[in-house]
């Protein structure tokens, strides 16, 4: 043992001659003094892999290099150097960017409700009620929860990781890590972009509702008039008022996405209010945006919770929660199921989009991103598993209201017969029904005789609750205008309505913030004299978002919105994350990215990350890029139309253009990823009959700092571990 020491300061003393010759070196160490001593300033990253410097550097002897592999094989790769991590950084970081102080989260808190406020979006509300009634109901969840841990949870630490451990967005991140996948951090902000227009057009829907909450009555309770009779508007006669509003106030739909028209005015000024407001939470980067979160996240949580009270307390929510509980055994080996809930996984969590890496980028290397993305995934799921129960609870009661208006019609209609005398006295509802028609009626009906009630069903409508909910849950519209039918029903409805219309624009102004700073955090890494001017291009970015948002605000504008939110955002996301898996665990390598995260957070790391990392999590994703893209190439991609003349929601087929140009918005995003590969590579081409002698130098000189550094921490620790146990 005191042979190897002294092998090792040897080498040390001979190491610090090669990195700084011309420093006056002091006299030989003691070992006590050797193993308390930090690394010299000569050793510090900036200079030890910095390229210039280490073209003036001596070349270190084929015994020093030799000596160093064996001892460094030796060392357990939890004992990495810091320094080497920190010497990634430092190549990839311009002049610029070591000039400019980089700036972070006031707090904790801030950056973990920011990283919060990303995940729990509108989608958690705008579609996962729906999925999970067309898709099995309590086998959906399962699936959701199985996706969750195992593909959302591992893809979610992995972007935090990233972003903390480089501190830089997606752009940078991603050509630190390997430069043939340079490309993914441009695809995550076109996606961004992309994404984030359409996005804030379903904010602007929840903020117009919001405004229009405050008056009694309330706006869609009531069918309009024609003009100054009294005579009802027979289109929304026909079907329910706040149907009609959504269609034809809200939205000005046309019947058909090929019909045009110039942005409707109302949701204009509602998506210039939107963006404002983003811009405005925007412009001081994460310190003014933090501020806002406090509110923007918590509030909702809370109001979450009420609304849950609210909606158990109301008839027939029982029914609607047993129907979410209720299991459908077929939908467990469908292979459409888990497609849908692993789409929702991206859209409901959102990797892919480089929001996790920024965010993380403005945080300490030392927090413990573990626990960070564990606590995230949970409350995601919390969010969707309260929101879920509310809304069945919410369709239960209108399924059940629905219910209990048959039953009274069928009574009102036996009663007529038998006053007419087509059935007998003995068909004629007891006066108890008209008082709980719900628990009276089918108990009633069953027992009277055969022969009466073969008389009297074909005058009867079929009343049956689970149909009355498939009803219910039935179209796109269930976030928007099933909310606004079941206000109607609650005490106080214009109270509640300005509830639900806050909590919907709260959870879609949050996620608007998320999705900005995966635009503005990589512009500002790449371009460092950006980062002096936050405000300039706060305001430039949403300036041009507003205006292709508009796009979305025209009459036909909400079947743009269903085209790029059903078909197109599932292939760019899996794409990009599948790539993002690949980098880190088979280019970067998984085993030396967690090494990495211990020396960097200071405590262990599951090795069960590199087993999701490396086998299951890049298989599950493969599988469903095949089953999406064999998907989106064979089936019909549809919308619901609104049919004037009928008043309800017709399911049409998108045009040929619009498949068109739904393939060309996924090449367009993921045509950086082939480009930025085809670039380094002619650059290395080029580049290598250069800088081949060069590498091997400094590869030697890389290969003496990371023993030194290594040696010094293992000292230390050892140390350590003998004062605890003594």
């Amino acid at each position: 043992m005191k042979a190897a020491g002294k092998s090792m300061r040897a080498q040390d003393e001979k190491h610090q001659e090669t990195k700084c010759p011309d420093s006056t070196s002091p006299p030989p160490p003691t070992p006590q003094v050797l193993e308390s001593e930090k690394p010299s300033d000569c050793e510090s990253p900036a200079v030890a892999t910095s390229v210039a410097p280490a073209l003036k550097s001596q070349t270190v002897s084929a015994e020093q290099v030799a000596g160093a592999g064996r001892h460094y094989d030796d060392l357990s790769s939890s004992l990495w150097a810091e320094e080497d991590s920190e010497g990634l950084d430092t190549i990839n970081m311009s002049k610029d960017d070591a000039s400019t102080e980089r700036p972070s989260w006031a707090n904790k808190m801030e950056y973990f409700l920011a990283q919060v406020a990303f995940s729990v979006g509108l989608s958690t509300i705008w579609r996962f009620p729906y999925l999970c009634f067309h898709n099995g109901n309590g086998s959906f969840l399962i699936i959701y929860v199985l996706m969750l841990f195992l593909v959302g949870f591992p893809l979610l630490f992995l972007e935090m990781a990233a972003g903390q451990r480089l501190r830089q967005g997606s752009i940078g991140v991603w050509k630190a890590v390997s430069p043939w996948i340079g490309g993914v951090g441009y695809s995550s902000v076109l996606v961004c972009l992309v994404m984030g227009s359409y996005y804030s057009v379903l904010t602007a829907w929840s903020l117009y509702y919001l405004v229009q909450s405050f008056q009694s009555p309330l706006p869609w309770t009531l069918c309009p008039t024609l003009g100054n009779s009294s005579e009802i508007d027979p289109e929304c006669a026909r079907t329910s008022p706040a149907t009609y509003f959504w269609y034809r106030r809200v939205l000005k739909a046309t019947e058909e996405i090929e019909i045009g028209g110039l942005p409707v005015s109302h949701l204009s000024m509602s998506l210039l209010v939107t963006w404002s407001i983003i811009c405005i939470s925007m412009m001081q980067g994460p310190k003014s945006t933090g501020k806002m979160l406090y509110v923007a996240v918590l509030l909702p949580y809370l109001i979450l919770f009420f609304l849950l009270v609210r909606s158990l307390l109301l008839e027939g929510a029982q029914f609607g929660l047993k129907s979410l509980l209720a299991m459908q055994v077929s939908a467990l080996y469908s292979v459409d199921v888990w497609r849908r809930t692993g789409n929702e996984i991206f859209l409901s969590l959102g990797p892919g989009l480089g929001s996790f890496t920024a965010i993380s980028s403005y945080i300490p290397r030392s927090n413990n991103c573990v626990i960070d993305a564990f606590a995230v995934a949970v409350l995601n799921l919390a969010a969707s598993v309260i929101t879920i129960m509310f809304v069945f609870a919410l369709m239960g009661h209108l399924a059940t209201k629905n219910t209990v208006k048959c039953y009274l019609k069928n009574a009102e209609i036996l009663a007529a017969l038998v006053k007419t005398r087509v059935l007998p006295a003995e068909a004629k509802p007891p006066d108890s029904l008209y008082h709980h028609p719900g628990s009276i009626y089918t108990k009633w009906f069953d027992s009277l005789p055969d022969a009466v009630r073969r008389a009297a069903l074909p005058h009867l409508s079929s009343c049956n609750s689970s149909r009355e909910l498939e009803e219910v849950m039935e179209g796109p519209g269930v976030a928007i205008v099933a909310f606004t039918e079941i206000i109607s029903v609650f005490s106080g409805a214009t109270f509640w309505a300005i509830i639900i219309f806050l909590l919907l624009s709260n959870l879609g102004l949050s996620a608007m913030t998320g999705i900005m700073q995966g635009i503005l955090t990589p512009l500002q890494d790449m371009f460092s004299s950006l980062r002096r001017h936050t405000k300039l291009l706060t305001v430039g970015v949403c300036a041009l978002m507003f205006l292709g948002s508009l796009t979305y605000v025209r009459p036909s504008g909400s079947y743009y919105v269903n085209l790029l939110d059903d078909y197109w955002t599932s292939l760019p996301f899996l794409i990009i994350v599948i790539l993002e898996n690949v980098a880190i665990a088979w280019i970067y390598g998984a085993r030396r990215f967690l090494a990495d995260l211990i020396v960097m957070m200071d405590r262990p790391v599951s090795p069960v990350y590199r087993w999701l990392w490396c086998c299951l999590t890049p298989t599950v994703l493969l599988v469903l890029f095949i089953v999406t893209l064999l998907n989106l190439c064979r089936s019909p991609i549809s919308y619901f139309g609104w049919n004037s003349s009928a008043s309800n929601e017709l399911k049409q087929t998108y045009p040929q253009w619009a498949r068109s140009l739904l393939a060309l918005l996924i090449a367009l995003t993921v045509l950086p990823v082939p480009a930025y590969s085809l670039y380094a590579l002619l650059r290395t081409s080029t580049a290598a009959p250069l800088s081949h002698s060069r590498d091997t130098n400094l590869f030697r000189l890389e290969l003496a700092k990371n023993l030194h550094g290594s040696v010094h921490r293992f000292r230390k620790r050892l140390k350590k571990r003998n004062k605890r146990n003594k």
